[in-house]
């Protein structure tokens, strides 16, 4: 399945929630939530009552979204944390989160992870000193994330950079936005996801079918 290329705020009606993914007008009244809270196009104002799977394609689809993944990226990654011992969907939620763009996304190095994600594909960050320009690298505990010298000229990253000595981050990580270096520091549990209003075992269910 190709990515989505259509407006981004349909996606946040569609779920009937704030997906996050315009950055910092998420936070404003110009959100399209807050000005039309009902699902786009033409029937979506009617209700129905939602059969098991359609509750369980709903909760693939908000996580997918708020990722911004297409649908064999999101599945590859929901097999592979299938792989590792554990629980599967606190699993598959860890892998989504140490995914390098929305690691450069946490730090507040971009305003959103689409944001994030293009400065990850053109080369604005270093992990361990090495140039990664593949978003989906997975960060690993012990790693560092730092910007290149070059790219801390460039103006919007320098504001995101202001804005994250306000900002709270999660506990797994640790910024120095003053010289735009991130580490990680341990791998996320299930309480680091509170800003994820998703219920992960919905989509287990979804692919275990």
């Amino acid at each position: 399945m190709a990515r989505y290329t259509g407006p981004s705020c349909r996606q946040c009606r569609r779920e009937a929630m704030k997906l996050y993914l315009k950055g910092d007008r998420c936070y404003t009244a110009k959100c399209a939530l807050e000005r039309r809270n009902m699902p786009p196009g033409q029937h979506g104002a009617s209700r129905k009552k939602p059969t098991q799977f359609a509750i369980q394609l709903r909760e693939k689809q908000k996580l997918r979204r708020i990722y911004g993944l297409n649908e064999k990226q999101f599945k590859l990654t929901f097999e592979k944390a299938e792989k590792i011992k554990g629980v599967a969907g606190e699993n598959f939620l860890s892998l989504l989160e140490r995914r390098l763009d929305n690691v450069v996304y946490r730090m507040g190095f971009g305003s959103s992870r689409h944001q994030a994600r293009q400065l990850v594909n053109h080369g604005h960050f270093l992990v361990n000193g090495r140039k990664v320009d593949v978003p989906s690298y997975i960060v690993r505990p012990g790693e560092v994330v730092t910007l290149k010298e070059k790219s801390k000229e460039i103006p919007f990253i320098r504001e995101n950079a202001e804005k994250t000595k306000a900002k709270t981050l999660p506990r797994w990580m640790e910024v120095d936005p003053e010289n735009n270096v991130g580490k990680i520091t341990g791998v996320p549990s299930r309480e680091d996801f509170g800003d994820i209003q998703v219920d992960e075992k919905l989509v287990v269910e979804f692919y275990s079918r």
